[in-house]
């Protein structure tokens, strides 16, 4: 033996990274049957096993763990010696993006044109769902970034901003002490709803869940027509026209937490300037400069 193709050993830190042979084939954009051959050719190559099987799932012999960490660093190079040809992505990478932002989901577009521009073989998938589904996804290698909502101050995330709440109302909409608060939003386990109904109990309020939409223009317009009263930020209420509602007997609500978050493993350097560059967009639209901590719109 006297060479051992990168493409095998892009297969097996993909299986380390992803810890499944399934889901590293849905990011290198293969079947698993065939991540599983690229396995079994590299270990005959090597002429030792690569992992344990006598564990359960994917657990890397002492062998394997030697192979790993050598086959990082030549990736590396082979990577830098490509990046000198000009383009700087490789053909096959998807970067698969999360987001639980109508805001984000917006301005996306014109940010990956960017990164399509610079490297034309560079591909995206894009998902929405809540914060915490987005988030698990995350750190189980199927997703690459994440820019969404927490409901505590992120100690990973690569770039971050609080936003404040507010209750809204409709110009019609009234609210009595002690009675019942009809409550708008995305849902369990939506953030905002988390934390209005936190604040609700809290208070030691009644409430009922009368209206829930996966899209903000639906939440709104149920607003609008009156059907009760919804955590936003204050940013979008005057966007949209909804009134704050201070003056009924709510209790207030905290900030908020927005994030970017780039997974472990992968080409880091791309997902780590993609999500720079989604970072400097959002703060640009919005106002906030470099190193400060407000941000209303991303917490849509």
């Amino acid at each position: 033996m006297t060479n051992i193709p990168t493409d095998l050993l892009r297969t097996l830190v993909a299986v380390v990274d992803h810890r499944s042979f399934t889901k590293a084939a849905m990011s290198l954009g293969v079947t698993q049957p065939a991540v599983s051959a690229q396995i079994k050719r590299l270990q005959y190559l090597l002429g030792e096993d690569i992992f344990d099987r006598s564990v359960q799932g994917v657990s890397l012999t002492s062998h394997g763990e030697v192979v790993v960490s050598y086959a990082r660093r030549l990736l590396s190079i082979n990577d830098q010696i490509v990046r000198l040809g000009g383009d700087s992505v490789r053909p096959d990478l998807v970067v698969r993006i999360g987001t639980s932002s109508d805001f984000v989901a917006m301005v996306l577009p014109d940010v990956l044109k960017r990164f399509r521009t610079a490297s034309p073989a560079l591909r995206f998938s894009v998902s929405s769902a809540d914060s915490d589904s987005m988030m698990r996804q995350l750190r189980s290698g199927e997703l690459d970034l994440f820019i969404g909502l927490t409901p505590v101050e992120p100690k990973d995330a690569r770039d971050g901003w609080t936003a404040p709440l507010v209750w809204v109302r409709g110009p019609q909409f009234r609210l009595g002490h002690g009675e019942r608060v009809p409550l708008i939003s995305h849902g369990e386990p939506g953030v905002h709803h988390r934390v209005a109904v936190s604040a609700l109990r809290a208070a030691g309020l009644d409430w009922e869940e009368v209206f829930t939409a996966p899209v903000v223009t639906s939440l709104t317009g149920a607003v609008a027509a009156g059907l009760g009263v919804m955590p936003i930020t204050r940013r979008r209420a005057i966007e949209a026209g909804l009134i704050i509602a201070d003056d009924l007997p709510l209790p207030p609500l905290p900030e908020v937490y927005a994030g970017v978050f780039v997974r472990e493993g992968g080409p880091r350097e791309v997902y780590e300037a993609l999500a720079d560059d989604i970072s400097a967009t959002v703060r640009r639209l919005i106002k906030v400069p470099p190193g400060r901590r407000g941000l209303d719109l991303l917490a849509s």
